[in-house]
């Protein structure tokens, strides 16, 4: 069974909640786009198998359900399990996650909000929210408003396009290309300038241990001429 069949059939069982469920776990499950979902539940409407205003209000609401179980996974991990996960990865260091915290504490509330804007994100922007601790509040209003934009734009798409509604599927599908290869692409970036920032190996004899500059410690007398 696709994925398209498995929500249409959660449509029919459910109703406007099954778009709404199908949605909570869009953000927990990426593979389930929204942009399959949202436009499938806008035709739905279209017909008359479902209301207009249900579909906005269960969708809305499974988006912030879904974002609310990563903000707990966020806080549940804290910031010093961050670090010392990050001190176990590869060309990661402790600075890289204490410069990300300092610019989600000056751009969190425009990065939860946009980033309900952008596939993949959309999902991964709830746990460092969760990890810095945003106010819960703030975290609520800011899901909600970026996710009702969302939702309400891909279900209008598909209520008006009727049959038609996988046109939106498609564009957005290119959308999110775009995002992930920019995400590769950045990902490739630091990689490539972490590995040229790691210290080479000393190749004069100088034992990699002797700070650079300083003369190598003096040798012990030979036993022989005693």
């Amino acid at each position: 069974m696709s994925a398209i069949e498995w929500v249409n059939g959660l449509m029919d069982t459910l109703g406007a909640p099954g778009a709404g469920v199908a949605i909570a776990l869009e953000n927990l499950f990426p593979p389930i786009p929204s942009e399959a979902i949202l436009p499938l539940a806008g035709f739905a409407a279209s017909t008359g198998e479902l209301s207009l205003l249900a579909v906005l209000l269960w969708t809305t609401a499974g988006s912030v359900v879904g974002a609310l179980a990563l903000y707990g996974v966020g806080a549940l991990l804290g910031r010093d399990r961050t670090v010392a996960l990050a001190a176990r990865l590869p060309l990661v260091k402790a600075a890289d996650v204490e410069r990300t915290e300092a610019w989600f504490l000056r751009h969190g509330t425009k990065a939860v909000f946009f980033g309900r804007m952008i596939p993949v994100f959309r999902s991964l922007v709830s746990v460092p929210a969760g990890v810095e601790r945003m106010p819960l509040p703030v975290f609520l209003a800011l899901t909600t408003l970026g996710s009702a934009l969302w939702n309400t734009a891909f279900v209008l798409a598909g209520h008006a396009l009727g049959a038609n509604w996988t046109q939106v599927t498609d564009v957005v599908s290119a959308y999110s290309k775009v995002v992930l290869v920019a995400a590769a692409v950045a990902v490739a970036v630091f990689v490539v300038v972490r590995l040229r920032r790691r210290p080479e190996p000393a190749t004069d004899g100088t034992p990699s241990g002797t700070p650079e500059g300083s003369a190598p410690p003096p040798a012990r007398p030979s036993r022989a001429g005693r």
